[in-house]
């Protein structure tokens, strides 16, 4: 009967409203507190959305109802079914109740699909596609709508997770690689899962890594999902980079948007060489005039101070000193920690002066 009425469907161009519950179908463990749900619609209506795109689903918590919204992680090249992947967090509420209650029979209520973060209608182009988490979602949709096309996608894969156990649908994403060679898998970790090999990425990800991962980086277009302070990071780099930021595009855990004319935009500091900074370097006496791409490090070297420096990339450490006063636009690849951040040090080579700075030397 499933079959048939999914036969009578393509007949007819029977395509699936909100106005129809769907049916969980299955659910597939992806990762610790990771699963993805199946969903079919009860009529045998198919499914129509783009790559990227996310659905709003009405859940029948204690309480509720309770309204969450979850990217795609199917490809709609693949109407007859419809699939979200979705993690828990220690506080969700939601989700939490997915994965305990979740189960094939069940039927739920949902209204999209929407979302502006999709493919364009040709994606004929080379793409970048950077997740951390359950980001990965919306990249997976895409990834599996380039693989069904037929042609020989030109995709760089780079995904973040805390642990290898962590990364969410490696295997289906490992088998389309193995079979596309145009696909180019890249995970970078946080750390080792105990007693098990890693020979990949580890840290965070930086400007070295990207370079290394995407050599023609500045040819792609780059697709970014992940927490709000990972995109942040990843703009700050690309933006160092010289990357052209019209060719990218990123998506919120926070809050997905509907239509573009409703994006509010992304307004990042990005430091100019026609606006005016001033570093005054405390206990030198010394105060110099400068722009905000000059570093620090260079301003103190033109002044005739010497900062202990390595690398001059943001990597080595060596180049930390504290700052009094006034802000600094600082990307660096690893060589500082949170907490020194937090208590108010940088790192010389890769701070550059936003308005009026003090450091303390």
């Amino acid at each position: 009967m499933e079959i048939n009425a999914q036969l009578n469907a393509l007949e007819k161009d029977a395509i699936w409203d909100d106005s129809e519950f769907l049916e969980c179908v299955a659910l597939v463990p992806e990762a610790p507190d990771t699963s993805t749900f199946s969903f079919r619609a009860p009529s045998g209506s198919l499914f129509k959305y783009r790559a990227g795109q996310f659905l709003t689903l009405e859940l029948p918590v204690p309480g509720g109802p309770l309204y969450r919204t979850y990217t795609i992680s199917s490809s709609p090249s693949r109407p007859v079914g419809l699939s979200v992947t979705v993690k828990a967090q220690p506080d969700s509420i939601g989700t939490r109740w997915m994965l305990d209650k979740l189960k094939p029979g069940v039927k739920i209520k949902a209204s999209g699909p929407a979302g502006s973060f999709h493919l364009p209608a040709k994606p004929d182009d080379k793409y970048l596609f950077i997740s951390a988490g359950s980001g990965v979602t919306p990249m997976l949709s895409m990834t599996k709508y380039l693989y069904d096309r037929g042609l020989s996608p030109d995709i760089t894969f780079l995904n973040c997770a805390r642990r290898p156990s962590e990364i969410i649908a490696r295997r289906e994403l490992e088998h389309m690689a193995t079979r596309s060679p145009g696909i180019k898998l890249n995970f970078v970790v946080e750390e080792d899962d105990p007693f098990q090999v890693w020979t990949g990425y580890r840290g965070q990800l930086n400007q070295i890594m990207l370079g290394l991962i995407s050599q023609d980086y500045l040819e792609r277009d780059v697709y970014c999902c992940g927490p709000d302070g990972f995109m942040q990071a990843v703009r700050d780099m690309l933006n160092a980079l010289g990357f052209d930021m019209e060719r990218y595009h990123q998506e919120s855990f926070g809050a997905p948007v509907a239509l573009q004319t409703e994006d509010p935009g992304i307004d990042d500091v990005v430091p100019q060489d026609d606006t005016p900074a001033r570093i005054t370097f405390a206990g030198a006496g010394i105060s110099s005039d400068c722009t905000q791409t000059d570093t620090v490090l260079s301003v103190a070297k033109a002044a005739g101070l010497n900062i202990a420096s390595g690398c001059n990339f943001g990597l080595c450490g060596t180049c930390k000193v504290r700052k009094v006063k006034g802000e600094v636009h600082m990307v660096h690849n690893g060589g500082i920690m949170d907490s020194e951040i937090e208590d108010g040090f940088i790192l010389a080579c890769c701070s550059n002066p936003i308005g009026e700075v003090e450091i303390q030397l």
